[in-house]
């Protein structure tokens, strides 16, 4: 090999140690928006909704959501639990309605208003997620009922209960267990 394959080498020696002790570019950040479509059935509100730009939830529309799913009898609003949301948001992607609109039944409710539920019913908890914003009960648009407790059972995220004589799914952000009723 003659002098040129010797500059060659020291040439490309060279930048291989450049490239080694240059810095380090950073990954790729995450810019994805998630997008939740929500109808609540007992007040007719509609809401279709920004809540969390990559890994930055977004302040203004957790608190419009914090106002949507209120108690609709004491018109009380709650701080929702933004892990409900991502929830929402991996229940509809995994069943395949990335763009499924959530019929909400049930989101907040203020301790009066669990205390008079568990009077007209049994299947009301006395210590209820919904009154800590941590629950919510919904039916996804397009999907079978079966198939969206199929669907939030396989997430292995928090509790999710079958009501399907209510014609809902119960999901919350607590401790992984199922139930029907």
């Amino acid at each position: 090999m003659g002098n040129g394959g010797i500059m060659n080498r020291r040439h490309f020696l060279g930048l291989a140690l450049s490239a080694a002790t240059a810095p380090v570019l950073a990954a790729r950040q995450n810019h994805t928006p998630r997008i939740l479509s929500l109808r609540n059935l007992h007040t007719s509100e509609q809401i279709e909704i920004t809540y969390r730009i990559g890994d930055c939830y977004q302040r203004d529309a957790l608190r419009k959501l914090n106002r949507f799913l209120r108690d609709h009898r004491t018109d009380e609003i709650a701080v929702i639990d933004p892990k409900l949301f991502d929830l929402l948001y991996d229940l509809q992607r995994r069943a395949r309605r990335p763009d499924g609109e959530f019929q909400i039944l049930s989101g907040y409710r203020s301790p009066r208003t669990n205390a008079m539920l568990r009077r007209r019913s049994r299947g009301v908890a006395k210590h209820s997620l919904h009154m800590s914003g941590k629950a919510i009960d919904l039916h996804l648009c397009g999907c079978s009922l079966s198939t969206t407790r199929d669907t939030a059972i396989s997430l292995g995220r928090g509790g999710v209960g079958y009501y399907p004589h209510s014609n809902f799914v119960h999901v919350d952000t607590g401790p992984f267990r199922t139930w029907r009723a």
